[in-house]
């Protein structure tokens, strides 16, 4: 049987032209309040109101800081300033055990393990490259 596998699935589904269901709403809440405001509010306060309400439901839709949404952003910011940012490390009773300190290796012994590497290594190569020939 055949399947069909979802792609692009970190995208957002286009509801309207370019536009997604959250963007359509944030729009559409724009508008809204828009609308409330021409209701009760008489010409000169209407145009008063009419550019940061434009602004703040364009940039709720539109704007995304760090690849994240505005809502999610701002959310995020309340919580650092609001939260405590002091850890005080508490060590869990299973980690008591005393740490050993590693050996001390001579300079000269190691740099012998090295060469003796290279060879093997060269060694292992000519091995692999005699057997992928044949």
């Amino acid at each position: 049987m055949i399947f069909n596998i979802p792609q692009f699935i970190d995208k957002e589904d286009k509801i309207v032209g370019p536009l997604t269901a959250k963007q359509l709403g944030w729009l559409a809440l724009g508008g809204i309040t828009l609308l409330i405001l021409w209701a009760t509010l008489d010409s000169q306060g209407f145009y008063i109101s009419l550019l940061p309400v434009i602004g703040i439901s364009v940039a709720f839709a539109f704007y995304r800081p760090y690849n994240q949404s505005l809502v999610n952003f701002i959310t995020s910011s309340f919580l650092f300033f609001s939260h405590n940012k002091v850890y005080s490390w508490k060590r869990l009773p299973g980690d008591m055990t005393p740490v050993k300190k590693a050996p001390h290796k001579n300079i000269s012994q190691q740099d012998s393990k090295d060469k003796m590497n290279t060879k093997k290594i060269g060694e292992i190569s000519k091995l692999l490259d005699i057997k992928t020939k044949n």
